[in-house]
């Protein structure tokens, strides 16, 4: 399937090639990029041909075999187009109408689905803008298209990929593939990503998405592309407004934001949150060598957009050091007095051709990377600073970002810089902003690799009958998960016996299926002391409970001097469970400090997510109190990760507080809402 769509020899376009119709546009399109003509044809019902390729009335006219059908017939006759297209021999088509799911239409998405299901043609579509694979010369898309080279990009929406096509024609980025796959009824970002995965003409893979469908699918598939090669993300809808834009736009509602950004960076996947982000990282992807490390020098001819960058650059990650006194003492050999040797190194207005050669090839015998920055005044020729940047760059075998602005002025300078290889960004802070990413990638700082359950087939059948607190406990420690010491007791007089037993001080709260949120309630009594101060909280919690089903209270012992934190999970619609860790105890909704993973986790996973969150730095013994069992607390997350897998009615749990000490780890409360669902899907 894949050669009839990316490189096919014979192209079918159906649909009427009439003066302002997309059909005249995309056929223009494919002779413009260089499709030979004789490899074309035209089908529509007139038999009518256009810019000297044959037109015939149906497919099976055609007379030779087609490969890959380009259809822009009205959305109703699209199916039986479909069918006759793979009757004729299509095992590919691009499905360019639109008029379908996004406006309603779910049955006509249907009835492709079903072409597609009994004759096996795959399908880009409908309502797309086009593919693109420039090494083929093929350009069936209703977009810009670009210059060669290595980025392929996957867009759900047309017009995004539009605009990315344009500035890469415009800024000289070259690119290998294109695909907007629209609806998405048949062929999605999981196909593709599976196939540019083992492209060998795609460097680096740009994706849109506005929502995903099979979400464990999905990132089983980005994460075995993130293996190969940089994938960078757009995903839209991140706010409020931004998801009521996607429902409209694709008819589907996306995931909560915070679970996207977890799972894509489990993947290895770069997120960034614009086009232009997204545009610099592959610039940096495509033209720079691996950045390996994060002191950066900045070579100026202009000290107020040097500082800028700088402080952009400190911003970001990077580290603008200032240069060592022999780094000083060379540059000051040639360099004209009134130069600043500080970093950033401003030349001044009268810098030379030679001037930015020789010191940023003397500079970057230091630093791991630069910025060669040129704000030029109109009456000065900036293409022998460009020759002096390029020379450096290849002297020195390092990264060299350059930012030479603005745009008209330096025209001819950046044109230069861009045939000889060298990224020109549009400002110095952009350039700094996609050097820091690009550190952060080439020195293994992005996230480990997710890995899907191994539990799948291995369901247990003791799940809790009861959902009350010391059932599931019981539950909890039938697992190996710690839990302290605990009693039941449905009077007073029992559960004085059972404080006695614990040991005072002990913890009280009320149990009844009624109360979820027992502190809301005051259900909780911390540090009973005695005898009669358990009597009083007994019949205290009797009374609130009295209206929702008293069933008695739980005691446990009062723990001391231990770190509280929360482990928890949740099904997302996308990506099904979600093990979730953060500051527990009462401030968990007022410090909103929560790490989120796809689960499974392994236990470098766990400890990865610890270390995200701002509890963690009291974790580590913050003010002189001993450190908590970091380790067991990984292990703890990292075992709850695995029981929606094991447990497919656990829908929801919360393990809150969960006591970190010196050594070990406590639960000190757990809330489990059940629910059927299967664990690898919605």
């Amino acid at each position: 399937m894949w050669p009839s769509l990316f490189t096919p020899q014979t192209v079918a376009l159906v649909g009427s090639v009439g003066e302002g119709k997309l059909g005249y546009y995309l056929l223009r399109q494919m002779l413009d990029g260089g499709f030979p003509p004789a490899r074309l044809a035209v089908v529509n019902p007139k038999g009518q041909g256009a810019l000297g390729v044959s037109g015939y009335p149906s497919v099976a006219e055609v007379g030779r075999p087609i490969d890959l059908a380009i259809i822009v017939t009205p959305a109703a006759t699209v199916p039986a187009v479909l069918e006759e297209c793979a009757q004729a021999g299509a095992r590919a088509a691009v499905v360019i109408t639109a008029g379908f799911s996004e406006v309603g239409n779910v049955a006509g998405e249907e009835a492709i689905r079903e072409v597609v299901r009994k004759t096996g043609i795959r399908i880009v579509g409908p309502n797309c803008a086009g593919i693109v694979n420039t090494h083929h010369a093929l350009f069936p898309t209703l977009e810009t298209r670009p210059p060669a080279g290595g980025v392929s990009l996957i867009a759900q929406s047309g017009a995004v990929g539009g605009v990315f096509l344009a500035w890469a024609r415009e800024h000289g980025l070259g690119i290998a593939k294109f695909v907007s796959y629209g609806n998405g009824a048949d062929l999605t970002e999981r196909d593709f990503l599976e196939y540019l995965a083992e492209d060998p003409e795609t460097q680096v893979v740009a994706l849109y998405i506005e929502e995903v469908t099979e979400g464990r699918d999905f990132l089983r598939a980005l994460s075995a592309c993130t293996r190969r090669k940089p994938v960078i993300v757009i995903k839209a809808g991140r706010t409020e407004a931004g998801r009521r834009a996607t429902l409209s736009h694709t008819g589907s509602m996306a995931g909560a934001d915070a679970v996207y950004d977890a799972a894509l960076r489990q993947c290895g996947a770069l997120r960034v949150t614009s086009l232009e982000e997204m545009f610099d990282l592959c610039l940096g992807f495509t033209a720079l060598p691996p950045v390996r490390g994060r002191r950066v020098v900045i070579v100026t001819n202009s000290g107020g957009p040097g500082v800028l960058a700088a402080d952009w650059a400190e911003e970001v990650g990077l580290t603008v050091t200032e240069p060592s006194p022999t780094l000083r003492e060379r540059l000051s050999a040639f360099l004209p007095p009134y130069c600043s040797l500080s970093n950033p190194i401003d030349l001044t207005v009268e810098g030379t051709e030679e001037g930015y050669r020789r010191t940023l090839t003397t500079v970057l015998e230091e630093y791991d990377a630069a910025l060669a920055l040129n704000i030029a005044p109109a009456y000065l020729d900036s293409v022998p600073l460009a020759r002096g940047v390029v020379q450096a760059a290849r002297e020195s075998g390092k990264p060299v970002a350059a930012a030479f602005l603005p745009g008209p002025i330096v025209a001819e300078a950046v044109h230069y810089l861009r045939e000889q290889g060298i990224p020109n960004f549009a400002t110095g802070e952009r350039a700094v902003a996609a050097l820091a990413r690009l550190v952060k990638y080439y020195t293994g700082q992005h996230s480990t690799m997710w890995h899907s359950a191994s539990h799948r087939a291995l369901p247990q059948t003791d799940f809790p009958a009861s959902l009350l607190e010391p059932d599931l406990m019981a539950w909890l420690q039938a697992k190996g998960i710690p839990v302290p010491a605990f009693r039941t007791a449905r009077s007073a007089d029992e559960a004085v016996t059972a404080a006695r037993e614990i040991g005072y001080p002990v913890v009280m709260k009320v149990v009844s299926p009624q109360i979820l949120h027992k502190s809301e309630l005051g259900g909780v009594i911390l540090g009973i002391a005695d005898d009669e101060a358990v009597r009083a909280g007994f019949e205290r919690l009797a009374e609130i409970a009295a209206r929702r089903d008293f069933r008695g209270v739980v005691l446990y012992p009062f723990i001391r001097d231990a770190q509280e934190v929360l482990v928890g999970l949740f099904r997302d619609p996308q990506f099904g469970p979600v093990v979730a860790f953060g500051a527990g105890g009462i401030y968990t909704e007022l410090l909103q400090d929560v790490a989120l993973r796809v689960a499974p986790v392994d236990r470098d996973e766990a400890l990865a997510m610890i270390g995200e969150t701002r509890v963690a730095a009291l974790l580590t013994g913050a003010r002189g109190r001993p450190p908590g069992d970091m380790d067991a607390l990984a292990d703890l997350i990292a075992r709850v990760s695995d029981l929606p897998f094991l447990y497919p009615d656990i829908a929801e749990m919360d393990l809150n507080p969960v006591f970190v000490l010196p050594r070990g780890v406590l639960v000190g409360d757990v809330r489990l809402i059940a629910g059927t669902s299967s664990p690898d899907s919605p």
